[in-house]
């Protein structure tokens, strides 16, 4: 998220990550990529995923990194921010959320995108006014050509067991 976003932290090229999702997520992009800069789309397949497709992202790079669209929001990633954002740009999935909001998801992405960085990003998540409920993503650049960006594959987690106290749904989630 941008610097400026108090509560939550960045990281850049993450090695190590206590939530499996992303665990595996960085280290299939690592085998996808091989001795490349960064896979392409065309490397990643979803059937190879299955288990973590709930908490994935695809977005298109737009008008070079002035904002992306999501191509794919998974479910809940979905149930974290109350909508499905699919085929909408950052700037409108994050309206509802404040100016702030919005600045600091493109923030993130504009680093991906234009440093062709891999980006962890975790904290607290009072930005999207979910004052209780702390989340922990990793932002991963694709290239069709191998060096420009034109994708990035995104794993966005959190504790749905805080969602289902704060809801009151009685149903189990995991």
């Amino acid at each position: 998220m941008a610097k400026n976003v108090t509560g939550v932290r960045s990281e850049l090229d993450p090695k190590e990550f206590t939530n499996p999702t992303l665990a595996f997520l960085r280290a299939y992009w690592d085998e996808k990529r091989g001795l490349r800069a960064m896979p392409s789309r065309s490397d990643i397949r979803p059937s190879e995923m299955k288990e973590h497709l709930g908490w994935i992202l695809l977005l298109d790079v737009l008008d070079g990194g002035e904002d992306f669209r999501f191509r794919t929001v998974g479910t809940r990633v979905s149930e974290y921010f109350l909508m499905d954002g699919t085929g909408k740009t950052v700037s409108e999935a994050f309206v509802p959320y404040g100016e702030a909001a919005v600045a600091a998801v493109l923030a993130t992405h504009r680093k991906v995108a234009h440093e062709a960085v891999v980006l962890r990003a975790h904290g607290g998540a009072d930005l999207f006014g979910r004052a209780f409920l702390d989340f922990d993503a990793l932002y991963l650049p694709l290239s069709e050509d191998g060096q420009a960006v034109n994708m990035i594959l995104s794993g966005f987690t959190f504790d749905q067991s805080a969602i289902l106290k704060a809801t009151g749904d009685p149903t189990d989630a995991t």
